[in-house]
């Protein structure tokens, strides 16, 4: 049994055709859909029980972020495995199958990440190393400047073909199939993050745990990359907060810590650059 979980939050459109390509899927193994809605406004809800009634339906009515809402689905699933899908993604024929295949034949592993592909299908970079805590600062200073730097390269893995499954450090949580008794083993998502960072934290605490993360292209998904979280200054600031968050829980331990307030000025500088190029970008597509 296989439960698919989607955290929705005003992406009515993108998610009834992430729902659609589930159901016609034509997958052999049993599953579920549950969709849990962060108080929707656009009438996602009443898409949901309008067109897809066989889906459990979750409404929260405020926006609790992704990974409560996320542990929502997982706690709520008593299924063997678990597939977090964002609403704004598609998958392909023969996904469901494909991962619960590779997982039934491989006992060490606890998370699996399927190939992401962009809309004209092109490659999307999904799984990634943990950074040394030098290659972590080049990435985060030099990649919004210049993102082909030999750092955010190495980083994103971008020299490896992604046409072969291999142990990775983390997948991305655009969709990530779990074990659900691995998961619910290391307590779900850390909800101290609202949203962003939250699927390495897990990767991690799976690593620590003793289980593996794969990476597995055969499976594949279609990604509609940032489409179901705007990057509004708001998110580019919450994404830099759990980019803190979870340097503070990894160095916790480390004589790293003391460098957690020169972190957090950095990271501040990071977030201000960011947002000034988004907005002047913004304004460039706009003329």
């Amino acid at each position: 049994m296989l439960t698919v979980a989607i955290v929705n939050w005003n992406t009515r459109d993108l998610l009834g055709r992430c729902l659609s390509s589930i159901f016609e899927a034509d997958s052999r193994v049993d599953f579920e859909v549950m969709v849990v809605d962060n108080g929707s406004s656009d009438g996602s809800v009443e898409m949901i029980k309008a067109k897809f009634p066989q889906v459990r339906l979750v409404e929260n009515e405020v926006n609790l972020g992704y990974c409560r809402a996320s542990n929502q689905a997982m706690r709520g699933s008593r299924a063997k495995y678990l597939l977090l899908l964002n609403s704004d993604t598609e998958i392909f024929p023969g996904t469901l199958d494909s991962l619960v295949d590779f997982a039934e034949a491989h006992s060490e592993v606890g998370a699996v990440g399927p190939r992401l592909v962009n809309p004209d299908g092109t490659l999307q970079y999904s799984c990634r190393g943990f950074p040394s805590f030098g290659q972590a600062i080049m990435h985060a200073f030099i990649g919004p400047l210049f993102p082909d730097n030999p750092y955010t390269r190495a980083y994103k893995m971008v020299e490896w073909d992604h046409s072969s499954e291999r142990e990775v450090d983390w997948i991305s949580g655009a969709a990530m199939f779990l074990k659900r008794e691995v998961a619910e083993q290391v307590g779900f998502f850390d909800e101290d993050y609202f949203m962003y960072v939250e699927d390495v934290d897990l990767c991690y605490r799976l690593w620590q745990a003793g289980w593996k993360v794969y990476y597995f292209p055969k499976a594949r998904v279609m990604h509609h990359i940032a489409k179901s979280s705007r990057q509004s200054p708001g998110m580019i600031l919450e994404h830099h907060r759990s980019l803190y968050h979870f340097y503070t829980k990894r160095y916790q331990n480390s004589y790293k810590r003391y460098l957690t307030f020169l972190v957090a000025v950095g990271l501040f500088v990071r977030a201000s650059v960011v947002i000034v190029m988004s907005f002047l970008k913004g304004r460039r597509a706009s003329r």
